[in-house]
């Protein structure tokens, strides 16, 4: 017999009545703003499949809104979200796409921070809460959030990723999962995702990039 949890049962604790547009949303849009790093300026979501179609019904725009200004699936906060994010100087606006897609609850985020650069994002909440980030900067990933998750920018020769993995060694962390991409051979950038037993704090950041000169630049979730 399969075995479930409470949590499996009754799903997660949010604000509004359902776990994949709700809860997910959040999710998808907290784990955005982390990706993003800098603060936010202007946000631009595109809704598709069943997030289209009944996601204003379901508050799915205010649960990624809330989501991107921190707020946890169970924020009350969230019902006034587009309010809170004008206030923030946060603008936000959506497309409710038809175009098919290959997961029904599936958003395409694209946002400018304050420095003016500018990150694009693709996610699906997948149910109970929980979410895949499938796209970053049009190179397909894999990051579910269930773990500190560590996303690095590098240099694409030989080496680099066994300076990382040495150096995160040396600083006691445990890497559960590991995976590179790159969009094809030769390319000048690649991508390491790395989900780890413990967190990656700002300075083991720090000691990473001093070590590693090939790395361009660290996400953290």
């Amino acid at each position: 017999m399969e075995n479930f949890s409470v949590f499996d049962i009754i799903g997660p604790r949010m604000t509004g009545p359902s776990s994949s547009h709700t809860a997910g949303a959040a999710r998808l849009g907290y784990i955005a703003r982390r990706i993003i790093g800098a603060e936010p300026v202007h946000v631009h979501f595109t809704l598709y499949g069943s997030f289209a179609e009944t996601g204003r019904g379901h508050g799915t725009d205010k649960a990624l809104i809330g989501g991107l200004m921190g707020f946890r699936p169970d924020d009350a906060r969230i019902r006034s979200a587009y309010k809170l994010a004008r206030d923030q100087g946060l603008s936000v606006d959506f497309d409710w796409s038809e175009e098919p897609v290959e997961h029904p609850n599936t958003v395409r985020i694209e946002a400018e921070d304050v420095n003016g650069v500018e990150t694009e994002i693709v996610g699906r909440s997948i149910g109970g809460g929980n979410i895949l980030i499938t796209e970053i900067n049009h190179l397909d990933v894999e990051v579910t959030g269930d773990y500190p998750t560590l996303i690095i920018q590098h240099h694409d020769m030989p080496g680099v990723i066994s300076d990382v993995c040495r150096v995160l060694a040396q600083l006691g962390v445990n890497i559960a999962y590991m995976k590179v991409f790159r969009h094809s051979r030769g390319d000048e950038d690649a991508y390491m995702c790395i989900e780890s037993d413990n967190p990656v704090t700002p300075d083991m950041q720090a000691i990473l990039k001093r070590l590693c000169p090939a790395v361009h630049n660290l996400m953290v979730i």
